[in-house]
Parts: C-alpha cells; sequence; structure tokens
C-alpha cells in the first residue's frame, strides 16, 4: 500500500470517528456530542451557539465550549464575535436557570437532580452557596465545574441576582472570551493549547483571583482600622 493510499485511508477513519455511523447506538452522550460539532460545519452554527449557550444552564449536558471551539477554528477572525456571544446567551441561561431554581425551592430542585442521579451534586452546591457565594459563582462560571447545577442551585441559595449576574458575566466572559482571543491569534494552535492547558490555567486564575482578593480585603482592614 502506498503512502497516498495510508494518508488516504487514516484521513477517513479521522472523518468516521466523528461521525455518527462510527457511534454505537447506545453511546448516547457521544452521539449528542458528535451531533452539536455538526453545526460548526454549517451555515446555522452562529444559531446552534445562540440556542445550546442559552440551553446548556439549564438542561443540556454538553459543554458548549466545544461549538464555540469548532466555530471559531473554522474562521479564526470571527472568533471574539463567538465568544462574546456565547457569554451573553450563556449567562442568560443561566440566569433563566437560576429563576426556576428560585420559584421551584430548594427541595423539589434537589429531588429533581436527585432523579438524574445528580442529587448529592446539587446538594453540595447548596452549601457552598450558603458559605462561599461569590467562589461558587466564580467557579462554576470559569471552569469545567458544572454551571448548571450553580445555576439552578443560586436560585434557592441565599445570594441575590444581580450579583449571581454580574459574577457570572465577568467570569463567562474570561472563559469564552480567552477561547476566543486563542484563535484568534493562534487559529488551529489554539485547539491543542486548550486541550492540553485548559484545566491547570483556570487553576492558575482562581489562585491569582484569591490572592486579589485577600489584598484587596487586607488593605481595606489597613485603611479602615
Amino acid at each position: 500500500m502506498s503512502n497516498d493510499e495510508t494518508i488516504s485511508n487514516k484521513s477517513i477513519n479521522e472523518r468516521r470517528a466523528t461521525s455518527n455511523e462510527s457511534v454505537a447506538w447506545w453511546q448516547l452522550h457521544r452521539r449528542l456530542y458528535n451531533w452539536v460539532v455538526h453545526w460548526a460545519d454549517t451555515r446555522y452554527g452562529i444559531v446552534a451557539l445562540i440556542v445550546l449557550a442559552l440551553t446548556e444552564p439549564v438542561c443540556v449536558p454538553i459543554p458548549v465550549d466545544v461549538l464555540v471551539v469548532g466555530l471559531c477554528l473554522g474562521k479564526p477572525k470571527r472568533s471574539l464575535r463567538y465568544g462574546l456571544t456565547c457569554a451573553f446567551f450563556s449567562v442568560l441561561g443561566g440566569t433563566i436557570a437560576f429563576s426556576i431554581g428560585l420559584a421551584i425551592g430548594p427541595e423539589r430542585v434537589v429531588d429533581l437532580f436527585d432523579s438524574i442521579g445528580l442529587g448529592a451534586k446539587a446538594q453540595l452546591a447548596l452549601d457552598i452557596y450558603t458559605k462561599y457565594d461569590f467562589w461558587a459563582i466564580a467557579i462554576s462560571a470559569l471552569t469545567p465545574v458544572p454551571y448548571m447545577i450553580f445555576s439552578w442551585v443560586g436560585g434557592m441559595a441565599e445570594v441575590s441576582l444581580l450579583k449571581f449576574v454580574t459574577i457570572s458575566i465577568v467570569f463567562r466572559t474570561m472563559r469564552f472570551g480567552s477561547e476566543a482571543l486563542l484563535f484568534y491569534f493562534l487559529g488551529e494552535k489554539a485547539r491543542r493549547l486548550i486541550e492540553k492547558y485548559f484545566n491547570i490555567a483556570t487553576v492558575v486564575v482562581i489562585i491569582l483571583l484569591a490572592v486579589v482578593v485577600y489584598v484587596v480585603r487586607w488593605l481595606g482592614h489597613i485603611f479602615t482600622g
């Protein structure tokens, strides 16, 4: 077999790895993932991004990052538009989930998540909110920690809607905006950087943020003491 044939077969296999035909029928999460990603190759990509960003904090288990990456990879010079659009509608979706949680109440929301095996996580989110509301919102908005759960549970914790929205805007914009900037300046190289260093980068940001908060509080004690 020639080198060209080998490369051709390899390309076919790689394409099949991202198609529904190559995934077993029972692997529903993978099939859903592939379905989400495929919208980046259509003219409805931006519409799909808005819908996914809006629904992910409410009920969709697929992180919207996968579609942001797909769109930015296809058109790097539009990356900032994609990132900011995603951040805006993601916060809007989080606000919807927050409002639903507020209307339903704590017991019913925990029972709802318990029906899909996430009751313990929902209760943990509520406990964290009670003690560390700022950090709960910030970390869930910036990192792979499920923003969906923290959005729902936020409605039944003692957190103001204004506080939730403000913190979400800052950190969702940081998350999707940083991804967009990487693609805007680096193109294809950005995908490898995100896949390899995303978790490390978010941890570093959280540590730096903790230092900033500590310094601000320390200065506040000095000037008020």
